[in-house]
């Protein structure tokens, strides 16, 4: 998938299909002078339903579907006949989409499984013919109802990458470069800040045929939390990550301050965030003589009292398998 068509964020019309009418037939037969009523009901409007989809990883294909709008329901016949049901309308989404509802912003549901299917407009319900309303004071009703409209409404779909592991760290923190060496994911990768503008996901292959994904989020500024740059686009794919994996260079001019940076972006997104399981990758430490990353640990021990760090090299593959080590444990714990 090119970044172009990575689409994480529409806006489309929905619209349910309205109930057909029932039916005010009077039953006419050679030989039978007075058949009574024998109109049918009405057929149920098309739904509009979200599926979930694991083999879609983008709402790319609903980038130009503005409106969607299920069949209308059919009017009811003769001999008690029921009209029939509308077209329904399905809109598939991969895994990880919520939808809201434009006006509100109020979450309607979310779809994290494949094949989970939910009603986003309902079908307005067929009426009832003129069979249902004789009695013994009215034997030829010549009236019936009128199906009910559909509902209608904008909703918004936004994706939340769902991913094992999510990459956190500024722009150029070599976070493109990791992905690519752990997995078969080819992100865009260049010596500038912002050379990733939407989420990679990648595969990392572990032992014994295990594995789990990873998703490289476009670095975070300062300020983002409050829509700074492109900051609640790239925030919003965190919230799924269930480990956070921090990336700071070793070229940093401080490594702590620029972590505590990080972190309380997070913090002012969503709290939440600090629940999930941490861990401080020192990248591009293939620049560090080991006299360097001997002090460097010195310091890092004891401004990273009890959280996990280490020194990693995408380019020279050092620290690599112990990363992979590291991160299966805490998915695991």
């Amino acid at each position: 998938m090119t970044e172009g068509n990575f689409v994480d964020y529409v806006k489309i019309y929905v619209a349910s299909g309205k109930g057909g009418r029932g039916s005010t037939h009077l039953h006419r037969e050679k030989f039978i002078e007075k058949g009574g009523p024998d109109g049918g009901d009405g057929g149920r409007g098309g739904h509009v339903y979200i599926v979930g989809n694991e083999g879609l990883w983008t709402l790319y294909h609903l980038k130009f579907a503005r409106h969607i709008k299920a069949g209308h329901g059919g009017d009811g016949g003769s001999s008690r006949s029921t009209g029939a049901d509308g077209e329904d309308k399905i809109i598939e989404v991969p895994l990880g989409t919520v939808i809201k509802d434009k006006e509100t912003g109020e979450i309607l549901f979310e779809i994290t499984e494949h094949g989970e299917k939910k009603i986003v407009a309902k079908g307005g319900k067929g009426g009832l013919g003129n069979w249902h309303f004789r009695s013994s004071t009215n034997q030829t009703p010549r009236y019936a109802q009128p199906g009910l409209a559909g509902e209608e409404l904008d909703v918004i779909l936004e994706l939340k990458v769902l991913a094992d592991v999510g990459l956190v760290g500024f722009p150029n923190a070599g976070k493109s470069t990791l992905l690519s060496v752990l997995t078969s994911a080819k992100p865009k990768i260049a010596d500038y800040p912002f050379t990733t503008l939407k989420p990679n996901l990648g595969i990392v292959s572990y032992r014994d045929f295990k594995s789990f994904v990873i998703a490289d989020i476009p670095g975070i500024i300062e300020g983002a939390a409050e829509g700074r740059g492109l900051g609640h686009y790239f925030l919003r794919h965190i919230e799924r990550n269930s480990t956070l994996l921090f990336m700071v260079p070793a070229d940093a001019d401080d490594i702590k301050k620029e972590y505590e940076i990080l972190v309380d972006e997070l913090r002012r997104y969503n709290p939440e965030m600090l629940d999930k399981n941490r861990l401080i990758a020192i990248t591009k430490s293939d620049m560090l003589d080991e006299e360097l990353k001997a002090e460097l640990k010195q310091q890092l021990d004891s401004d990273f009292k009890g959280i996990n760090y280490i020194f990693i090299s995408a380019v020279s593959q050092q620290g690599l398998t112990e990363l992979k080590d590291k991160l299966w444990l805490m998915l695991n714990e």
